[in-house]
C-alpha cells in the first residue's frame, strides 16, 4: 500500500530542510521509514509474501544508505532524524 496523500504531507512538513523541500535526505528517511512499518506489519500477517519481503529489504538498505550520507555529511541531522523516526542502527 503507498502511503496516502494525507500521512505524505505531514511527513514533509514535518522533515522538510525548507519550504519547498520534498527530496531531502530526512523526507526520503521519513518517507521510507513509514513504507517499511506498514510492510512489517503486513509480513507478520503474510508469513509467505516473498516478494513483499524482497521490497522490503531493497527499501531498508535505501533508507540505510541515506543514513551512511547524513553521517558521512551532517552528523548532527543524522542524530535528529534517528531520535525522531526512533531508528535504531
Amino acid at each position: 500500500m503507498a502511503l496516502n496523500n494525507e500521512k505524505k504531507q505531514e511527513l514533509i512538513k514535518k522533515f522538510q530542510v525548507h519550504e519547498n523541500d520534498t527530496g531531502s535526505p530526512e523526507v526520503q528517511i521519513a518517507m521510507l521509514s513509514e513504507r517499511i512499518n506498514y510492510l512489517t506489519g503486513h509480513l507478520k500477517e503474510h508469513k509467505k509474501d516473498f516478494h513483499s519481503r524482497r521490497g522490503l529489504l531493497q527499501m531498508v538498505g535505501k533508507r540505510r544508505g541515506l543514513l551512511n550520507y547524513l553521517i558521512k555529511n551532517d552528523i548532527e541531522r543524522y542524530r535528529k532524524i534517528i531520535s525522531e523516526l526512533g531508528i535504531r542502527r
